[in-house]
C-alpha cells in the first residue's frame, strides 16, 4: 500500500511539467508568428507599389495642307485733285472827283504913292548912366573869404591851443589798460575845433573815447599865415599808462 502510494505522488508533478513545457512552446510559436507577420506587414508598407503600365496607342492623322490665299488686288488710288488757285480781280477804278475852280482873288487897291518929302529921323535915345563900381569892389572879399574856407586845411606842427589833460578811466586802469591814441582835428578861422576823429586807437575803446573828449574840451586860437587866419590841421597824442 505505501509502494502505490509513492508512485502517484510522483507522477503527478512529471505531468504537470510536460504540461506546462507545452503551453510555453505553443506560446513560444504563436509569438514567433506574431513577430513575423508584423516583419511583413512593416516591409509591405516600405515597398512601393508598383502600378501596371498602360499601353496607349497613338494614332497621327495627315492633313492637307491649307490653301494660300490669293494675293489681294492692289486698288489704285486716285491723287487728290489740285487746289484751284484764286484769281484776284482788281477793284473797279472810282472815277475821281472833278476838282472845283477857285474863284480868282480879287486885286487889293494899291497904296498911294510916297511924297518925295523926306522924314527927318527921331534922335537917338541918351545912353543909360553907368552903375557904380563900389559894389562890385565889396562883393570881391566875400569871394576870397568863400575861396579860403573852401580850401582844404595845411597840417602844421604847433598851435596855440589849450589842450585838456584826459581823465584816465577807472576801469581801464583797474584792468592794466594802457596805450596811446592820436586824435586830428581842423582848428577853422574863428579858432573853432572841426573835424575831430580818432586817427589811430590805442588798442582800447575806453582810452580812445578818452582822448576824444579831451579835444572836445579843449579850445585853439586861429592859426594865421602872413596875418591871415587859414585852416589847420593838427594830430594830438594821448599816452595812457599807469604810472600817471
Amino acid at each position: 500500500m505505501q509502494a502505490s502510494h509513492t508512485v502517484s505522488a510522483g507522477a503527478a508533478p512529471a505531468a504537470s511539467v510536460r504540461m506546462n513545457s507545452h503551453a510555453l512552446t505553443v506560446t513560444a510559436a504563436v509569438v514567433a508568428i506574431h513577430v513575423a507577420l508584423l516583419a511583413i506587414a512593416l516591409t509591405l508598407r516600405n515597398e512601393p507599389v508598383v502600378r501596371p503600365v498602360e499601353s496607349r496607342t497613338m494614332v497621327a492623322e495627315l492633313l492637307s495642307p491649307a490653301p494660300v490665299a490669293a494675293p489681294v488686288a492692289l486698288q489704285s488710288i486716285a491723287p487728290p485733285p489740285k487746289p484751284t488757285p484764286q484769281v484776284h480781280t482788281n477793284p473797279k477804278l472810282q472815277p475821281k472827283p472833278t476838282p472845283t475852280p477857285k474863284p480868282a482873288p480879287t486885286p487889293l487897291p494899291q497904296a498911294a504913292a510916297p511924297s518925295p518929302t523926306p522924314v527927318a529921323a527921331p534922335d537917338p535915345a541918351p545912353p543909360a548912366p553907368a552903375a557904380p563900381a563900389a559894389p562890385a569892389a565889396q562883393a570881391a572879399p566875400a569871394i576870397g573869404r568863400q575861396t579860403m574856407e573852401i580850401t582844404a586845411p595845411k597840417n602844421v606842427s604847433h598851435l596855440d591851443c589849450n589842450i585838456a589833460k584826459p581823465e584816465y578811466p577807472s576801469l581801464a586802469r583797474r584792468r592794466g589798460e594802457t596805450g596811446t591814441a592820436y586824435v586830428k582835428f581842423v582848428v577853422g578861422l574863428t579858432g573853432k575845433l572841426e573835424n575831430i576823429e580818432l586817427k589811430k586807437s590805442s588798442g582800447f575803446s575806453r582810452l580812445d573815447d578818452a582822448a576824444l573828449a579831451a579835444v572836445h574840451a579843449s579850445a585853439c586860437k586861429p592859426y594865421l599865415e602872413n596875418g591871415q587866419p587859414i585852416r589847420a590841421a593838427y594830430t594830438q597824442p594821448y599816452d595812457f599808462n599807469l604810472n600817471d
